[in-house]
C-alpha cells in the first residue's frame, strides 16, 4: 500500500466510518501529534476520537500530495451533525508502513464567510 493509500484509507474507514478496530494496522503506537487536542500515541488518539466521533465528522477531501518520500498533505472539509463545518490540512509522516507522526491547520467555516475572489473556500 502507497503512503497516498495508507492516508486515504485512515480517512475512510477510521475517520468517516469511524471504525477504530484496525488502527493498530495503519498507526504506530508511539505515534507523534502535533495537534494541541490530542495526546500523543495511538492510544491518546482513541480517547481523542471518543468525543471527536461524537460529533458523527464526515471529511470530503478535495486535494492530497505526497511529499519528501514520507509525507502525505490531505486538504478537506469537514463537516459535523452540529452544522458546522472547517476546512483542514492534516500533514501526515509515514513509517515503516504506519503513521507515525502529525500536523494539523483548521480553519471554521461560518456561513458569513464572504468569498472576495468568488471561488470560496473550494
Amino acid at each position: 500500500m502507497t503512503n497516498r493509500e495508507l492516508v486515504r484509507k485512515v480517512i475512510d474507514e477510521v475517520f468517516n466510518g469511524r471504525d477504530l478496530s484496525r488502527l493498530d494496522e495503519y498507526m504506530r503506537e508511539d505515534y507523534i501529534q502535533h495537534s494541541v487536542e490530542v495526546a500523543d500515541g495511538r492510544e491518546g488518539f482513541k480517547r481523542f476520537c471518543q468525543g471527536f466521533f461524537q460529533l458523527e465528522p464526515y471529511m470530503d477531501v478535495k486535494q492530497m500530495f505526497e511529499a519528501d518520500g514520507d509525507k502525505v498533505a490531505v486538504f478537506f472539509q469537514c463537516r459535523f451533525n452540529n452544522g458546522h463545518s472547517a476546512k483542514v490540512v492534516d500533514i501526515y509522516r509515514i513509517q515503516d508502513g504506519k503513521l507515525a507522526e502529525h500536523w494539523d491547520v483548521v480553519q471554521p467555516i461560518t456561513e458569513g464567510d464572504a468569498a472576495v475572489n468568488g471561488r470560496g473556500s473550494f
